[in-house]
């Protein structure tokens, strides 16, 4: 694994877990759920347009288009449901249980997707070690949402 592509994952997920907080304390001022949700959506862009210069844009064709599998085009909706989610319970559950939850079921969720090269993934088979650690995982949840 390349190290840069590693340390962007790694500032990805402290991001990921400081984005809770920030969007649960937007919603708890502004009181408006759907309306937070809007105003991260709002964010989000201005941060894809202003990637634009060191990533591009570019439009792909309507045979492009025409070749992508049904379920892809809802990636958008369950990371719009994802920031809903975020929204309405990173407060009240706190950020340890919010993220290790979401983290763990992330986690279980892709061992399963790599195991039988579900939505697009390469296989790769769910063998003990990863089991155990999905395992350990939920124990750890289990162990910060009790104490």
């Amino acid at each position: 694994m390349p190290v840069l592509a590693a340390l962007i994952a790694i500032v990805a997920g402290m991001l990921n877990t400081v984005q809770a907080g920030a969007n649960a304390t937007l919603n708890k001022a502004l009181g408006e759920p759907i309306l937070t949700a809007l105003v991260v959506s709002a964010a989000n862009a201005v941060v894809y347009l202003a990637a634009v210069p060191f990533v591009g844009l570019g439009w792909p064709g309507g045979g492009r288009l025409a070749q992508v599998p049904w379920w892809a085009w809802l990636g958008g909706a369950m990371g719009g449901a994802y920031v809903l989610a975020m929204i309405v319970l990173a407060g009240r559950l706190g950020a340890a249980v919010f993220t290790g939850l979401t983290v763990t079921a992330g986690l279980v969720t892709s061992v399963l997707l790599d195991h039988y090269g579900w939505v697009g993934f390469a296989q790769h088979p769910a063998g003990l070690w990863r089991i155990l650690g999905c395992g350990l995982m939920v124990g750890g949840v289990a162990l910060i949402s009790l104490f």
